[in-house]
């Protein structure tokens, strides 16, 4: 399925001061610049109310194909022009997770992505969500179009603080494989043959 997203969003950089604290005024000064109907800008002011909030850590019965969708709404909603195409299992996902904490981990891929396709032109920047039964596992990966991660940095990807952005703090893919861990599940990087990289995600299947 191809979810094509013609526009964009605008937005200035902030100080680290500035994201460490983020509340309600500042999402609606994000949801102002969207150039959607009300009902939508609502609907993504709940959503990112879900993400910013500190919530217990709380395994439930959830379908990974259903967390991707809503992340996809919401990531495409937040940030770059690109063309997104998602391919996602016709038949559900179950898994044991907890939805809040997966939904950060999947939007942090899908903006690492984007930011690595920056200086892409347009036509260029393309994203790939897709999810898989792999055995006993329920996969996600998230592939993008941009120069691909050096060789020898492959290993050190996931470890705290390191980051290939000028401006990264390197804790987000740290923060992601923890969270994964916690899940019993595995998170992996590669570059693609074709250029680009590739991350994984692997959770265990939850047979309902």
């Amino acid at each position: 399925m191809i979810n094509p997203y013609p526009y964009g969003v605008c937005y200035e950089e902030r100080s680290p001061e500035a994201l460490s604290s983020p509340d309600i005024e500042e999402i609606r000064e994000i949801v102002a610049d969207i150039r959607q109907d009300e009902n939508r800008a609502t609907e993504v002011i709940r959503r990112l109310r879900s993400l910013l909030r500190k919530a217990p850590f709380e395994l439930r019965e959830i379908d990974l194909n259903e967390v991707v969708r809503e992340t996809i709404a919401i990531a495409l909603t937040v940030g770059r022009p690109v063309e997104l195409r998602s391919f996602l299992t016709a038949v559900p996902l179950p898994i044991r997770g907890d939805l809040i904490q997966l939904q950060q981990v999947i939007l942090n891929l899908m903006m690492n992505a984007m930011d690595a396709m920056a200086n892409l032109s347009s036509a260029e920047r393309k994203l790939t969500v897709a999810t898989a039964r792999e055995n006993s596992f329920a996969e996600l990966s998230v592939s993008d179009a941009g120069p691909g991660i050096p060789p020898d940095k492959l290993k050190q990807i996931f470890e705290p603080f390191f980051t290939t952005k000028a401006q990264g703090m390197g804790i987000g893919l740290s923060i992601a494989r923890t969270i994964v861990e916690a899940h019993n599940g595995q998170i992996f990087a590669e570059n693609q043959t074709d250029g680009g990289a590739i991350f994984r995600i692997q959770l265990p299947h939850s047979q309902r």
